[in-house]
């Protein structure tokens, strides 16, 4: 749908030198402003001037046209008909500002429609629904804004170090033998952020049911024949839950902790695990004592999880492919495995309902994980690309040198729809102060923007073909980091430990030359394909797979390693081996293991176990490991492409040094340099030596590669 021409049977030279709309970046077009056609007319031509082959229509901080209104939608049918006329792509935005979903409060002026939590604490509230006297002289009469409804009572018994010794539910009236807490349901109130109204409850399908009905139906109405043609994707920004917030000490008398919930949780957790959520809370906000750990803390990040996604994710999605049109964006939080976990509890489960699955990249970060996990999303679903939102919060003195850099390394880790943050429609009253600098022809550069389009244009007409050639999988830790999310003072060292590993371990295989993807234990039992050859997943097949200090792991993921070993794959566990399966106490993993390679949770041991599966080696001129690269190689047909980029900014754009990378190609390739400034196309002589081929790579900090490789020897030289 979105890259019709890769189904040419080759890259011609003419579409390298020359990239169409589709190949190009589609800024967050803000609209900010009254709008008006001529402004709006005009700003589209600048935009093509720039280089760029879309934009999104971003509804903003400012806008004074009335949202989803006709005069609104008649806006659209313009932009969209003037983007045609310019060869342009005209992407739908589908929220008021952000996080989406509440459809500029058109959805949650219904107030069951809105976000909800699950609030514990010590302090009940003074609303006359108290009886015990000592409950009412700690009660605060600081009641929620929005509406909220008593759930339960809890009697909390902890040991000294306050882990949990045992619980029971009871009622309000009742008295605790140990500490008493309350917990009540409350809606998100009124915000002047959400059009005063609030967000909405993602986990509730009849809330997103309305959201699709106000937002995507209306688009439909007014621009549905042109989806899946001028107009390609709907950009969904940021859903999330109600965070999960843990306690910050696990006997502190005041404040308390908030759980994601919605009104029919108890039920249908009941219904998929058999077990009441409610009467067990405490096990959910506590660490068990003596080092126990509690399946049912699991089960409620897994089923708040799953709420999530089959109601937003899923739902969309399905919306989306029944009108030919892409869901893309992206989810709140998508870092680290402590972030994902409060705010939408797997990131990866939520791509599944994506055509197009997306990131956020602020502060120009080098966020690995997040773009890796898009990215294996995107490669086992079959998915065109990654889309990453890219450049907010850089600041006025953000130049070119920052804006290749940090869309290089994203491009080798997959991402090829750039949208670049932010095009300002108007600078007018708080606009010009909406996460500067404006992309747009308010900078004395824009001119001159077109050679970074040119340059990522010309990446994404070679990145975009064929397939990722990745021999490397691991599973994806977040369903064993559930298990430890308890109060900070019990349980923060032993996240940040489990966060590091997993940062470093993408770091460690990424810069250490060595492509991979996660694996996703949720998604697994619907991407294995058990075959002979290969561990299958998807549209992808990998030959060694790292279990990465689990704790517990799926029976389904067992069984799916279990095959791949006696088929010949390499199993590698690395650190801890998982003690619990289907978080049950097993020897099953462990017994398992004993076939299987087992290392030490240290890069160059994972480094050195990988090394029958690398494809890609860069070094120094002395022979050490090149540590600030990434790279991908796709096979289209009898090529193959490979992408290179530095990763890591230097201490100073302005001093960077110009370094030389030796980079060795497993195989006997002819090698041409692919000149992403130029558009012209090169050989590029190699060595050959022990059947593989040796190029040099020479540039500064902020550059790239890019090569097509034929089989066979070419041009040889130094």
């Amino acid at each position: 749908m979105l890259y019709k021409k890769n189904s040419a049977p080759e890259l011609t030279d003419e579409l390298f030198a020359s990239p169409t709309s589709e190949y190009r970046g589609t800024p967050f077009w803000s609209w900010n402003c009254k709008l008006r056609k001529d402004l709006l007319g005009k700003e589209i031509d600048y935009m093509k001037e720039m280089g760029f082959g879309g934009y999104n229509m971003h509804p903003r901080v400012g806008l004074e046209t009335p949202y989803l209104s006709d005069e609104f939608m008649d806006i659209v049918r313009f932009c969209t008909e003037k983007g045609k006329k310019n060869g342009m792509f005209s992407w739908i935005y589908d929220e008021d500002k952000w996080p989406s979903g509440y459809a500029g409060g058109f959805v949650t002026s219904d107030i069951e429609m809105r976000r909800k939590k699950l609030f514990v604490t010590p302090i009940p509230y003074d609303d006359g629904s108290l009886t015990l006297n000592e409950d009412k002289k700690k009660a605060t009469a600081a009641l929620p804004k929005g509406k909220y409804v008593f759930v339960a009572a809890y009697d909390v018994i902890l040991d000294e170090e306050g882990d949990l010794v045992s619980h029971s539910r009871i009622e309000i009236g009742d008295r605790a033998e140990g500490r008493k807490y309350f917990a009540y349901l409350e809606y998100d109130p009124d915000d002047p952020g959400f059009n005063g109204q609030a967000y909405v409850d993602v986990l509730k399908k009849e809330a997103i049911d309305k959201f699709i009905e106000v937002t995507h139906e209306k688009y439909k109405a007014c621009v549905g024949d042109e989806f899946g043609k001028a107009i390609p994707a709907i950009f969904t920004d940021e859903p999330q839950f109600s965070h999960a917030t843990p306690l910050g000490f696990a006997k502190q008398e005041n404040g308390g902790a908030s759980l994601p919930f919605t009104n029919d949780f108890e039920e249908t957790f009941k219904k998929a695990y058999g077990v009441s959520i409610i009467d067990n809370i405490p096990e959910v906000i506590w660490n068990l004592s003596g080092g126990r750990l509690s399946k049912i803390r699991y089960l409620f990040f897994d089923h708040v999880a799953e709420r999530f996604a089959s109601a937003y994710s899923d739902n969309i999605g399905k919306w989306c492919r029944e009108n030919n049109i892409l869901m893309s964006g992206h989810v709140m939080d998508e870092w680290l495995l402590r972030t994902q976990t409060g705010a939408v509890g797997d990131c990866m489960r939520q791509y599944r309902g994506f055509g197009l699955p997306g990131i956020d990249m602020l502060c120009d970060k080098r966020e690995l994980t997040t773009a890796k996990q898009a990215q294996s999303v995107s490669r086992q679903m079959g998915a065109p690309g990654v889309l990453s939102e890219l450049y907010g919060v850089t600041r006025w003195d953000f130049d070119f040198r920052g804006h290749k850099m940090q869309g290089d390394w994203q491009a080798a880790l997959g991402v090829t729809v750039r949208v670049p943050h932010l095009y300002w429609a108007s600078m007018k009253g708080q606009a010009k102060r909406d996460y500067p600098a404006s992309i747009g022809h308010q900078s004395p550069w824009y001119k001159q923007y077109k050679y970074i389009e040119n340059h990522f244009a010309r990446v994404n007409t070679a990145m975009t073909r064929g397939k990722a050639d990745v021999r490397v999988a691991v599973i994806h830790p977040i369903e064993s980091f559930w298990l430890y999310y308890g109060p900070n003072d019990r349980s923060a060292m032993t996240l940040r430990e489990k966060d590091n590993l997993f940062c470093d371990t993408a770091r460690t295989l990424i810069c250490g030359g060595i492509d991979f993807d996660f694996i996703c234990e949720a998604l697994l039992p619907s991407q294995y394909k058990n075959t002979e050859g290969g561990f299958a997943i998807g549209e992808m097949k990998y030959d060694a797979v790292v279990v990465p200090s689990l704790t517990t792991i799926r029976k389904t993921t067992l069984d799916a390693l279990k095959n791949f070993r006696k088929s010949g794959g390499e199993v590698i566990f690395m650190g801890s081996i998982p003690e619990y399966v289907d978080v049950e106490k097993s020897d099953d993993a462990k017994e398992f293991a004993v076939s299987c390679k087992k290392i030490n949770p240290f890069p160059d041991e994972l480094l050195k176990s990988l090394e029958d599966f690398r494809t890609i080696r860069i070094t120094s001129r002395n022979g050490e490991p090149y540590s600030n690269a990434a790279y991908q190689l796709r096979s289209d047909g009898e090529k193959k492409y490979l992408f290179i980029s530095h990763v890591f900014k230097p201490r100073d754009y302005n001093i960077s040094s110009v370094d030389t990378a030796i980079v060795t190609i497993a195989g006997e390739w002819a090698v041409r340099e692919m000149n992403t400034e130029t558009g012209k196309i090169s050989p590029l002589p190699a060595k050959y030596k022990d059947g593989n081929t040796v190029i040099k790579w020479i540039g500064g900090a902020c550059t790239s590669l890019l090569l097509e490789l034929t089989a066979g020897r070419g041009e040889e030289g130094e």
